[in-house]
Protein backbone atom coordinates (compact mmCIF):
# COMPACT_ATOMS: atom_id res chain seq x y z
CA UNK A 1 0.00 0.00 0.00
CA UNK A 2 1.33 3.39 -0.98
CA UNK A 3 1.21 6.73 0.81
CA UNK A 4 -1.81 7.96 -1.17
CA UNK A 5 -3.77 4.80 -0.45
CA UNK A 6 -3.05 5.14 3.26
CA UNK A 7 -4.32 8.72 3.31
CA UNK A 8 -7.46 7.67 1.43
CA UNK A 9 -8.11 4.91 3.94
CA UNK A 10 -7.44 7.27 6.85
CA UNK A 11 -9.91 9.83 5.48
CA UNK A 12 -12.56 7.15 5.02
CA UNK A 13 -12.00 5.99 8.59
CA UNK A 14 -12.46 9.54 9.88
CA UNK A 15 -15.55 10.08 7.73
CA UNK A 16 -17.36 6.95 8.85
CA UNK A 17 -16.30 6.86 12.50
CA UNK A 18 -18.85 6.50 15.27
CA UNK A 19 -19.94 10.02 16.21
CA UNK A 20 -20.70 8.88 19.76
CA UNK A 21 -17.21 7.42 20.20
CA UNK A 22 -14.98 9.33 17.84
CA UNK A 23 -11.39 8.31 17.35
CA UNK A 24 -8.97 10.58 19.10
CA UNK A 25 -6.55 12.68 17.10
CA UNK A 26 -3.67 11.01 18.93
CA UNK A 27 -4.52 7.67 17.35
CA UNK A 28 -4.59 9.20 13.88
CA UNK A 29 -1.22 10.84 14.40
CA UNK A 30 0.22 7.57 15.72
CA UNK A 31 -1.05 5.68 12.67
CA UNK A 32 0.39 8.31 10.35
CA UNK A 33 3.76 8.21 12.11
CA UNK A 34 3.85 4.40 11.95
CA UNK A 35 3.09 4.43 8.25
CA UNK A 36 5.74 7.09 7.64
CA UNK A 37 8.35 4.93 9.36
CA UNK A 38 7.29 1.90 7.35
CA UNK A 39 7.44 3.87 4.12
CA UNK A 40 10.93 5.14 5.00
CA UNK A 41 12.10 1.58 5.63
CA UNK A 42 10.65 0.39 2.33
CA UNK A 43 12.30 3.30 0.54
CA UNK A 44 15.65 2.39 2.10
CA UNK A 45 15.21 -1.22 1.01
CA UNK A 46 14.49 -0.12 -2.55
CA UNK A 47 17.60 2.06 -2.52
CA UNK A 48 19.75 -0.82 -1.29
CA UNK A 49 18.19 -3.11 -3.85
CA UNK A 50 18.97 -0.65 -6.64
CA UNK A 51 22.57 -0.35 -5.48
CA UNK A 52 22.90 -4.13 -5.39
CA UNK A 53 21.47 -4.39 -8.91
CA UNK A 54 23.89 -1.75 -10.18
CA UNK A 55 26.82 -3.62 -8.66
CA UNK A 56 25.82 -6.77 -10.56
CA UNK A 57 26.59 -5.21 -13.95
CA UNK A 58 29.56 -7.02 -15.49
CA UNK A 59 29.44 -9.91 -13.04
CA UNK A 60 28.69 -13.56 -13.64
CA UNK A 61 25.37 -14.67 -12.14
CA UNK A 62 23.23 -17.79 -11.96
CA UNK A 63 19.46 -17.26 -12.03
CA UNK A 64 16.80 -19.68 -10.84
CA UNK A 65 13.95 -19.33 -13.32
CA UNK A 66 10.54 -20.99 -13.18
CA UNK A 67 8.42 -21.63 -16.26
CA UNK A 68 5.03 -19.94 -15.82
CA UNK A 69 3.32 -22.60 -17.92
CA UNK A 70 4.82 -25.84 -16.65
CA UNK A 71 6.21 -24.61 -13.34
CA UNK A 72 9.50 -26.35 -14.13
CA UNK A 73 12.57 -24.74 -12.61
CA UNK A 74 15.74 -24.21 -14.64
CA UNK A 75 19.00 -22.34 -14.18
CA UNK A 76 20.32 -19.59 -16.44
CA UNK A 77 23.92 -18.41 -16.19
CA UNK A 78 25.75 -15.55 -17.82
CA UNK A 79 27.09 -12.05 -17.37
CA UNK A 80 24.84 -9.12 -16.46
CA UNK A 81 24.94 -6.60 -19.30
CA UNK A 82 22.74 -3.92 -17.77
CA UNK A 83 19.91 -3.28 -15.28
CA UNK A 84 16.46 -2.00 -16.29
CA UNK A 85 14.21 -0.30 -13.75
CA UNK A 86 10.52 -0.82 -14.29
CA UNK A 87 7.37 0.57 -12.72
CA UNK A 88 6.86 0.18 -8.97
CA UNK A 89 10.61 -0.07 -8.40
CA UNK A 90 11.20 -3.53 -9.84
CA UNK A 91 14.64 -4.29 -11.27
CA UNK A 92 15.29 -6.48 -14.33
CA UNK A 93 18.69 -7.99 -15.12
CA UNK A 94 19.77 -8.39 -18.73
CA UNK A 95 21.50 -11.78 -19.09
CA UNK A 96 22.15 -13.41 -22.48
CA UNK A 97 19.96 -10.76 -24.18
CA UNK A 98 16.97 -11.65 -21.97
CA UNK A 99 15.44 -9.79 -19.02
CA UNK A 100 15.02 -11.53 -15.66
CA UNK A 101 13.70 -10.23 -12.37
CA UNK A 102 16.33 -9.62 -9.72
CA UNK A 103 14.24 -11.85 -7.46
CA UNK A 104 15.39 -14.85 -9.54
CA UNK A 105 19.03 -14.22 -8.58
CA UNK A 106 20.55 -17.37 -7.11
CA UNK A 107 24.35 -17.03 -7.24
CA UNK A 108 26.89 -14.28 -7.92
CA UNK A 109 30.39 -15.33 -9.00
CA UNK A 110 33.70 -13.55 -9.52
CA UNK A 111 35.63 -13.19 -12.77
CA UNK A 112 37.89 -16.20 -12.10
CA UNK A 113 34.88 -18.47 -11.74
CA UNK A 114 33.30 -17.01 -14.87
CA UNK A 115 36.52 -17.54 -16.86
CA UNK A 116 36.88 -21.13 -15.64
CA UNK A 117 33.29 -21.92 -16.60
CA UNK A 118 33.91 -20.38 -20.02
CA UNK A 119 36.97 -22.57 -20.65
CA UNK A 120 35.10 -25.70 -19.58
CA UNK A 121 32.19 -24.88 -21.90
CA UNK A 122 34.58 -24.21 -24.79
CA UNK A 123 36.23 -27.62 -24.40
CA UNK A 124 32.86 -29.32 -24.12
CA UNK A 125 31.60 -27.60 -27.30
CA UNK A 126 34.77 -28.43 -29.24
CA UNK A 127 34.47 -32.09 -28.28
CA UNK A 128 30.80 -32.09 -29.24
CA UNK A 129 31.71 -30.96 -32.76
CA UNK A 130 33.87 -34.04 -33.33
CA UNK A 131 32.30 -37.21 -34.78
CA UNK A 132 31.90 -40.44 -32.87
CA UNK A 133 35.06 -42.27 -31.93
CA UNK A 134 34.40 -44.88 -34.63
CA UNK A 135 34.44 -42.21 -37.35
CA UNK A 136 37.59 -40.42 -36.21
CA UNK A 137 40.41 -40.20 -38.77
CA UNK A 138 43.78 -38.46 -38.70
CA UNK A 139 42.30 -35.40 -40.38
CA UNK A 140 40.84 -34.54 -36.96
CA UNK A 141 44.25 -34.72 -35.29
CA UNK A 142 44.67 -30.93 -35.52
CA UNK A 143 41.39 -30.24 -33.75
CA UNK A 144 42.15 -32.79 -31.05
CA UNK A 145 45.62 -31.34 -30.56
CA UNK A 146 44.09 -27.87 -30.22
CA UNK A 147 41.78 -29.10 -27.45
CA UNK A 148 44.72 -30.68 -25.66
CA UNK A 149 46.75 -27.45 -25.86
CA UNK A 150 43.80 -25.47 -24.50
CA UNK A 151 43.42 -27.87 -21.57
CA UNK A 152 47.14 -27.98 -20.78
CA UNK A 153 47.25 -24.17 -20.77
CA UNK A 154 44.57 -23.93 -18.07
CA UNK A 155 45.27 -23.55 -14.37
CA UNK A 156 44.48 -26.31 -11.89
CA UNK A 157 41.47 -24.30 -10.72
CA UNK A 158 40.16 -23.99 -14.27
CA UNK A 159 40.80 -27.68 -15.00
CA UNK A 160 38.61 -28.62 -12.03
CA UNK A 161 35.57 -27.34 -13.96
CA UNK A 162 36.15 -29.69 -16.91
CA UNK A 163 33.90 -32.71 -16.48
CA UNK A 164 35.45 -36.15 -16.13
CA UNK A 165 33.41 -37.37 -19.09
CA UNK A 166 34.86 -34.66 -21.37
CA UNK A 167 38.39 -35.42 -20.21
CA UNK A 168 37.88 -39.16 -20.77
CA UNK A 169 36.49 -38.46 -24.25
CA UNK A 170 39.55 -36.37 -25.12
CA UNK A 171 41.87 -39.18 -24.06
CA UNK A 172 39.93 -41.68 -26.18
CA UNK A 173 40.23 -39.45 -29.22
CA UNK A 174 43.96 -39.06 -28.65
CA UNK A 175 44.41 -42.83 -28.32
CA UNK A 176 42.41 -43.40 -31.51
CA UNK A 177 44.62 -40.98 -33.45
CA UNK A 178 47.69 -42.72 -32.02
CA UNK A 179 46.35 -46.14 -33.04
CA UNK A 180 45.61 -44.96 -36.57
CA UNK A 181 49.18 -43.87 -37.06
CA UNK A 182 48.32 -41.85 -40.18
CA UNK A 183 46.62 -44.68 -42.11
CA UNK A 184 43.80 -42.66 -43.66
CA UNK A 185 42.52 -41.91 -47.12
CA UNK A 186 44.29 -38.57 -47.03
CA UNK A 187 47.70 -40.28 -46.83
CA UNK A 188 47.61 -41.00 -50.56
CA UNK A 189 47.77 -37.31 -51.27
CA UNK A 190 50.55 -36.94 -48.77
CA UNK A 191 52.57 -39.75 -50.29
CA UNK A 192 52.43 -38.38 -53.86
CA UNK A 193 54.79 -35.46 -53.25
CA UNK A 194 57.22 -37.83 -51.56
CA UNK A 195 57.10 -40.15 -54.58
CA UNK A 196 57.72 -37.23 -56.90
CA UNK A 197 60.62 -36.12 -54.75
CA UNK A 198 62.10 -39.58 -54.70
CA UNK A 199 61.70 -39.83 -58.49
CA UNK A 200 63.38 -36.48 -58.96
CA UNK A 201 66.16 -37.56 -56.62
CA UNK A 202 66.66 -40.78 -58.54
CA UNK A 203 66.65 -38.87 -61.82
CA UNK A 204 69.24 -36.49 -60.45
CA UNK A 205 71.38 -39.39 -59.35
CA UNK A 206 71.00 -41.02 -62.79
CA UNK A 207 71.97 -37.79 -64.54
CA UNK A 208 74.95 -37.42 -62.25
CA UNK A 209 76.04 -40.99 -62.84
CA UNK A 210 75.61 -40.53 -66.61
CA UNK A 211 77.69 -37.35 -66.56
CA UNK A 212 80.31 -39.11 -64.47
CA UNK A 213 80.43 -42.02 -66.93
CA UNK A 214 80.67 -39.58 -69.84
CA UNK A 215 83.53 -37.83 -68.11
CA UNK A 216 85.30 -41.12 -67.58
CA UNK A 217 84.76 -42.03 -71.25
CA UNK A 218 86.19 -38.70 -72.38
CA UNK A 219 89.19 -39.20 -70.14
CA UNK A 220 89.71 -42.64 -71.62
CA UNK A 221 89.55 -41.20 -75.13
CA UNK A 222 92.06 -38.54 -74.17
CA UNK A 223 94.42 -41.10 -72.74
CA UNK A 224 94.07 -43.32 -75.82
CA UNK A 225 94.70 -40.36 -78.11
CA UNK A 226 97.78 -39.39 -76.18
CA UNK A 227 99.05 -42.98 -76.32
CA UNK A 228 98.59 -43.14 -80.06
CA UNK A 229 100.45 -39.86 -80.56
CA UNK A 230 103.31 -41.14 -78.42
CA UNK A 231 103.55 -44.32 -80.47
CA UNK A 232 103.56 -42.37 -83.70
CA UNK A 233 106.33 -40.17 -82.40
CA UNK A 234 108.38 -43.18 -81.34
CA UNK A 235 107.89 -44.84 -84.73
CA UNK A 236 109.03 -41.73 -86.46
Amino acid sequence: MGYDQFLTLLCAEMQYQDPLEPTSNTEYVAQLATFSQLEAMLGMQDTQKNEMANNLVGKYVILKVSDETTGKTSYVDGKVDYVMYQEYGSQMLSVNNNLYSIDTLDTVADSDYYEAIGYAKTISNMLAQLPDIENITTKYSGAIEQIRKLYDGMTDYQKSFVSESDLAKLKKYEQKIKDLGGDTSDDTKTDDPKTDTDTKTDDTKTDTDTKTDDTKTDDSKTENGSGQKSDETTGA
